[in-house]
């Protein structure tokens, strides 16, 4: 697990944080009005600026998850929107992963960046088992990264050991929502789309080396 004192110290950023909330919002809605922008890979410009990427990414999905409310959309989004994948139909599709369905089970920040990773390295051909296996071996990869650098893959843990100090359950109630929200929750889970599309991201660019 990464230091607890440094994720602790994230933690306090986000909720801290003085955040662009009038230039986080223009973006997004240009990518609901314009949808993700194709785009040609250049790989060793993407290797030369492997850090700058890394650190956009990363800040992206911390601004989405607080704008969306949605800690898988914001994971995705953030990757998808800097490699040119998939499409907003996707980001609509995720909108119940967050906690696996709301359930407290696997963290949204796992589950968006793992679509991220099948949109890379996957195919439209069903029967392409090479890029289902490329597709597997680059989840593998990324799951116990993410479990080192937070210490689960689970919300309640991840909620009461880093986040939070206690488990929260938003989906339960509305009355959990509110309390959530009053902790400054939707600003300290964007440590988990942060962490996650960044991950992802390094995986796709060290693909390329």
């Amino acid at each position: 697990m990464a230091g607890y004192k440094a994720l602790k110290a994230r933690v306090r950023e986000l909720a801290e944080r003085a955040w662009d909330m009038p230039a986080i919002e223009a973006g997004y809605k240009k990518l609901s009005l314009e949808g993700i922008a194709r785009k040609t890979l250049n790989r060793d410009k993407i290797i030369t600026h492997k850090q700058q990427i890394l650190d956009r990414v990363q800040r992206r999905g911390e601004e989405y998850n607080l704008l969306a409310r949605n800690c898988a959309r914001s994971t995705a989004l953030a990757v998808m929107e800097e490699f040119g994948l998939g499409n907003m139909e996707i980001i609509k599709a995720l909108s119940p992963f967050p906690g696996f369905g709301g359930t407290g089970w696997m963290c949204g920040g796992v589950t968006g960046a793992l679509i991220a990773l099948g949109l890379y390295f996957g195919s439209d051909d069903m029967l392409d088992y090479e890029a289902t296996g490329a597709t597997i071996q680059a989840a593998r990869k990324f799951m116990p990264r993410f479990e080192a650098e937070v210490g689960s893959v689970v919300c309640p843990a991840i909620q009461e050991k880093v986040v939070l100090g206690r488990y929260m359950d938003p989906a339960a109630s509305h009355e959990n929502m509110e309390a959530f929200a009053r902790a400054k929750g939707f600003e300290k889970c964007g440590l988990l789309p942060g962490i996650g599309a960044r991950l992802a991201a390094e995986i796709i660019i060290d693909s390329m080396e």
